[in-house]
């Protein structure tokens, strides 16, 4: 009698509706952790780890994308050094004005959070969409990368936090919160999506980089509303002063800008992937 060894079955690929549930998984672990742990947001520890996970994960996508190119080796260094060096000094300048109170809301102070916002998108968004090695990035890199990144924006949910600890007025923590978690919950199962090459699904992915952006914007929005300044028109009972301070005051002085930059280059890549695949379509008809 032979016996005849059975082969271990594959394991399934993650599938869209899985990447939701882990997306759903993240965000309750994330929100339940700090309401089990209120002293966990405001040590800066969770944010620490939080900014360099986004930063370090930036500079190593960039490079995989570098090694896609047919750069050579000195060129793709500079391409990511080019990168690297203003990514660093914009974190570590909005992490040591943080430190200091710089952003801080005050009565006769130049408000330093707006510019901070502003500026990188300012300066970063002509930069990252006209040169051409960003482009050629771009063109080598898969483009649910991108999207797939942005599951980070799962750590908006802190708000809601705020928001239950009473230090963020709710007509704000709850609009910002649920807006960022479902853009960092949807990011992995249209990433998967997009992978996959099925139809619609580059139409997706320009839909939820749309909705990320205007999440981010609507955020901003309230957030001047309700916090203490000039333009505050509501909040007045609780405030938004926590905005401005460390470490939730990183969220909109970096977190913010970059996720804006990231969705434009989403956007600009998938604009590109479409350029080239309607010629060869057009060849093939």
């Amino acid at each position: 009698m032979t016996s005849v060894s059975a082969e271990p079955a594959a394991r399934p690929p993650l599938t869209p509706a899985s990447a939701l549930l882990l997306g759903l998984a993240l965000c309750v672990a994330w929100v339940g952790g700090n309401l089990l742990v209120p002293a966990l947001a405001p040590s800066g520890i969770a944010s620490t780890a939080a900014r360099l996970g986004i930063y370090a994960a930036v500079l190593l996508g960039l490079w995989q994308g570098l090694e896609r190119t047919p750069f050579a080796p000195d060129r793709r260094l500079w391409v990511w050094l080019a990168v690297a060096i203003p990514l660093t000094l914009w974190l570590a300048l909005a992490w040591s004005l943080a430190l200091d109170g710089a952003f801080r809301p005050g009565l006769g102070r130049v408000p330093l959070l707006p510019i901070a916002i502003l500026l990188p998108l300012v300066v970063g968004l002509p930069v990252l969409l006209r040169l051409r090695a960003i482009a050629a990035v771009l063109d080598a890199t898969p483009a649910h990368w991108l999207v797939a990144l942005q599951v980070y924006r799962i750590l908006g949910g802190i708000f809601l936090v705020s928001w239950a600890q009473g230090s963020v007025a709710g007509i704000f923590a709850w609009p910002a919160a649920v807006g960022d978690m479902l853009t960092g919950v949807m990011a992995l199962p249209v990433a998967l999506t997009l992978a996959s090459g099925s139809a619609g699904a580059r139409r997706a992915a320009v839909l939820w980089n749309i909705f990320g952006i205007a999440d981010l914007a609507l955020a901003v929005t309230l957030a001047s509303l309700s916090s203490p300044g000039p333009l505050q028109l509501f909040g007045f009972d609780i405030p938004g002063a926590q905005l401005g301070t460390y470490p939730t005051v990183l969220t909109p002085a970096f977190a913010v800008p970059l996720s804006v930059l990231l969705h434009a280059l989403s956007l600009r890549q998938l604009r590109r992937s479409a350029a080239h695949i309607a010629p060869a379509r057009v060849a093939l008809a």
